[in-house]
């Protein structure tokens, strides 16, 4: 279990607190987009697909309508990490490129093939991933071949992935692709390569003038 974890500490360092999202939308400079990284536009329906592969295969694997309801509440940020990750997945990408880095099919169904030995076997790896990190089994090779490229980056940097040394060249990586969230989804720390709330005023006004009305 403890090595599972480890190679999915991409993954687990990108969910951030869960938080309702926010429905509006302030100055949007990229309409239709959820982000733009190094002039590539995440879309909102991209990042919406994404979201909607997850709750089907949450549908899907949970039968009892209470548990269903108990994992959604689990998930609430579902929207806001699933974003994060996409992003992450980009930085880490470029970050790798610049070192030289590439993976191949085999390393990642090596890989594969490991964890399912530990799991007890392809579907419960899956079940595993899908619980425990929100990734949906048709992108479960998309989401270990990320854990490979971190690995041999971190490897290549003579440090591992929980050191200053890999997040620095992420950070880098970060300033070089120029990430721009929508607002409504947050901004991006360029030195933690880390999704942010961020703290808007419409937002403030929004949340006030709704107390205001119920009260």
């Amino acid at each position: 279990m403890h090595r599972r974890r480890r190679t999915a500490l991409l993954l687990s360092a990108a969910l951030a607190t869960a938080a309702p999202l926010l429905t509006a939308c302030g100055d949007d400079a990229h309409p239709g987009a959820a982000a733009v990284v190094g002039g590539d536009r995440i879309t909102v329906s991209q990042l919406e697909n994404r979201v909607n592969e997850v709750r089907t295969a949450q549908r899907a694997a949970i039968k009892n309508d209470t548990q269903y309801e108990q994992a959604i509440a689990k998930s609430g940020g579902l929207t806001r990490d699933t974003l994060h990750g996409m992003v992450l997945d980009h930085v880490l990408h470029r970050a790798a490129q610049d070192a030289g880095v590439t993976v191949s099919r085999n390393e990642v169904l090596r890989l594969r093939s490991s964890l399912e030995q530990q799991a007890g076997g392809a579907k419960a790896l899956e079940a595993a991933w899908l619980q425990q990190y929100g990734v949906a089994p048709g992108r479960l090779d998309d989401n270990l071949r990320v854990q490979v490229e971190a690995q041999k980056l971190a490897t290549g940097l003579g440090t591992d992935t929980s050191q200053p040394a890999f997040w620095k060249a992420l950070s880098d990586a970060s300033k070089k692709l120029d990430v721009d969230l929508n607002p409504r989804y947050g901004t991006w720390d360029v030195q933690k390569s880390s999704r942010v709330d961020a703290k808007l005023p419409w937002l403030r006004e929004v949340t006030q003038a709704g107390s205001q009305g119920t009260a």
